[in-house]
């Protein structure tokens, strides 16, 4: 039994074929990947440390923007920050290995070093 992949080929060249007068398939673009990924930025994630910002703020608004009055909802928010970095980076050499997903440049890198074949079905 043929594989699969065969059988589409066989398909994809018998439309894009002119033995039969016009080609049935006329594509507007080759009908290859191409040898670079878009390079769009990878999300963010979700806002750390707002309600500590938004007390430091506010303190710091009651008391006229003077930081000695306010050091303890500093410290707060400091703290935070730093707990909300230290769990980013866990948890980005955690997932740098077995995500299952490539960033953008390392895709392109390695589409690069391995090229599609551009010529024609």
């Amino acid at each position: 039994m043929a594989n699969p992949s065969v059988r589409i080929q066989e398909k994809v060249s018998r439309l894009l074929s002119r033995e039969n007068g016009k080609p049935v398939l006329r594509p507007n673009r080759p009908l290859s990947l191409k040898d670079t990924v878009a390079n769009r930025k990878l999300h963010k994630g979700e806002a750390t440390c707002i309600t500590e910002m938004s007390l430091m703020m506010a303190c710091w608004k009651q008391n006229n923007f003077v930081e000695d009055l306010c050091s303890s909802e500093m410290q707060n928010f400091y703290s935070c920050v730093r707990e909300a970095q230290a769990a980013m980076r866990n948890e980005a050499v955690g997932a740098g290995q077995d995500t299952g997903r490539l960033h953008p440049k390392q895709a392109t890198t390695l589409l690069k070093r391995f090229p599609n074949i551009r010529t024609e079905i």
